[in-house]
């Protein structure tokens, strides 16, 4: 899988870069930091897959995929973002763009949706919004776990919050005054509701949770 990262972050670019590094199936054929470079560079490149920040310099993201599509590209593109905004998703959506990922996923997740999405299975994450299911369907916005919140007790909701704050389980029994295991009871419950597969991955969805409230 050929594929192609505009981001004008250089960190999150090495991060990425070292990440696909470790993958065998991809293959990392350019980069690009601003939006006029990014458009150059992918119709010249051809890639599979483009991931491309919704905001850089020069033009944004929504703008790259618009000429793109116009140009008649027509290989998988996703959209990277900090904003879990319907505004954003639509606009995103609208250009053309084939899926919608929160910047805070994961490597190891983003590999997992890129191969998805390149071989055109159907995928399920917090931090993606597939654009190209039906929008009826798909209007959840950026991550459906985010709409299982209502399922959360309140003692859960209180322990999610501390979880996103950086408490260890010993310093949330503390601030709760519950026994480490209950918060580990708590816990269990949590990751099940929000489809979570760690403590990491779910102190990320409390961040966005509070957040976009």
């Amino acid at each position: 899988m050929r594929v192609f990262l505009s981001d004008d972050h250089p960190l999150f670019r090495i991060g990425m870069r070292l990440s696909f590094e470790q993958e065998d199936h991809i293959d990392l054929v350019g980069e690009a930091s601003d939006g006029y470079s990014s458009v150059e560079r992918i119709l010249s490149s051809n890639p599979d897959v483009s991931l491309i920040d919704v905001d850089m310099p020069g033009m944004s993201g929504i703008g790259v995929v618009r000429i793109l599509r116009k140009a008649g590209f027509q290989k998988k593109i996703i959209i990277l973002s900090t904003y879990n905004d319907e505004t954003y998703i639509r606009d995103a959506m609208d250009a053309g763009a084939d899926g919608y990922v929160l910047k805070c996923v994961e490597g190891s997740e983003l590999i997992r949706i890129l191969r998805s999405m390149h071989e055109d299975r159907p995928t399920v994450s917090p931090y993606l919004v597939n654009l190209a299911l039906n929008p009826s369907v798909n209007h959840v916005y950026l991550n459906s776990n985010l709409e299982e919140t209502a399922a959360l007790t309140s003692r859960e909701k209180e322990i999610l919050d501390c979880l996103s704050e950086g408490q260890s389980n010993k310093e949330i029994s503390t601030t709760l005054n519950i026994s480490v295991e209950t918060v580990k009871s708590h816990l269990r419950s949590i990751y099940k509701k929000l489809n979570a597969k760690s403590r990491v991955e779910a102190a990320k969805l409390a961040i966005s949770m509070k957040r976009y409230r």
